[in-house]
């Protein structure tokens, strides 16, 4: 049976469906995508620029022929190699750009076999204005737990262990591959474009208990590129704080090991250090980048814990998150996996 689904329901029941069927190009679906769906597309990259180069060219009707035989092949395919295992009571949802002929015709075929198919009205673009409309509205339904403290604390190893501890977790670093700071870009593994980040945001505020606290870190406005949803900046700067606190030296270790790719790779280390010349001048820079060529990269991490991040993140906190100033709890630890462990279960107890 071939239903329709506009996108308040379908992102409402989301997790009801067995398959999310994006039927966009590799491109499109690379950008964003329902989360936890699959690409089957009616037509590729390459496909769509072979029958649009004959729509212009030569005429539209040679191009949808050209189109109709392509999307045909390709459903054939898509047929054989997922579909052949999928029981009788198989729900897919299936969508497009604008939930027209490329999910209508893949729709129609599985509904031809007798799965039980929705096709998502409106679709990716529906779906779009519907996750932007929601990320309005569901951050000031969950209560938020903030967990504060000094670059290198190991704030996303509490938030890590704090899950582990059956807590309710937003990493948003973790949802944005970045680690927050000028050095926070992963090498070789790119941030997720803004459509894409909206979409794992909302995935994940959706899933929370409202009656239980969620734990988030104290991030500013903006996760590498990426800007966090107003609605939740706002919200997470109203809640309640805890902060995290770790000595200078266990700090320095700690980034060095999180950050191990600038010790074995002193170019990349330097290069990104040139992102501070605005703030801290050329001298400045040029004498931590000799150091670090040097071989003195545990001194240059110190060196910019104390110099430019502390002060920064102190000002920052005090200017923006209200809760600081009554701290639901301060955790201590010492670098440990016990220590963390037990800092762990004092925020939550705290929560």
């Amino acid at each position: 049976m071939l239903l329709s689904i506009n996108a308040a329901d379908a992102i409402a029941r989301l997790d009801e469906f067995d398959t999310l069927i994006d039927a966009r190009s590799e491109s499109e679906f690379a950008l964003d995508r329902l989360p936890g769906a699959v690409n089957w597309p009616s037509l590729t990259d390459a496909q769509r620029i072979v029958v649009g180069t004959e729509y212009v060219q030569q005429s539209p009707l040679l191009a949808k022929k050209r189109g109709a035989a392509l999307v045909a092949r390709n459903i054939a395919d898509h047929i054989e190699r997922e579909v052949f295992d999928k029981p009788k009571d198989w729900r897919p949802l299936v969508y497009c750009w604008r939930g027209g002929s490329r999910s209508g015709s893949l729709s129609l075929v599985l509904d031809q076999i007798g799965f039980r198919v929705h096709k998502l009205e409106g679709g990716y673009q529906a779906y779009r204005r519907a996750v932007i409309a929601a990320l309005e509205v569901l951050p000031a339904g969950l209560q938020y737990r903030v967990i504060c403290g000094s670059t290198g604390a190991g704030k996303s190893r509490l938030l890590q262990v704090l899950r582990a501890q059956g807590a309710q977790v937003l990493d948003l670093e973790a949802l944005a591959n970045h680690r927050g700071s000028v050095l926070g870009l992963v090498p070789g593994s790119p941030q997720p474009g803004q459509k894409q980040f909206e979409s794992r945001v909302w995935d994940a505020l959706r899933t929370f208990d409202p009656a239980r606290p969620v734990y988030v870190e104290s991030e500013s406005k903006k996760v590498g590129d990426l800007r966090v949803p107003l609605a939740l900046i706002e919200r997470m700067r109203a809640s309640p704080c805890l902060r995290l606190d770790l000595s200078l030296d266990a700090r320095v270790a700690l980034l060095l090991e999180d950050y191990g790719h600038f010790v074995t790779d002193t170019a990349a280390f330097c290069e990104r250090l040139d992102a501070l010349r605005a703030t801290r001048g050329h001298d400045v820079v040029n004498a931590w980048q000799e150091a670090a060529r040097a071989g003195c990269t545990p001194v240059v991490v110190r060196d910019l814990l104390v110099q430019h991040y502390d002060p920064i993140y102190a000002q920052s906190m005090k200017r923006n998150f209200a809760g600081v100033t009554a701290l639901l709890a301060d955790l201590e630890w010492d670098g440990g996996e016990a220590s963390l462990e037990a800092a762990a279960a004092r925020a939550i107890a705290a929560g």
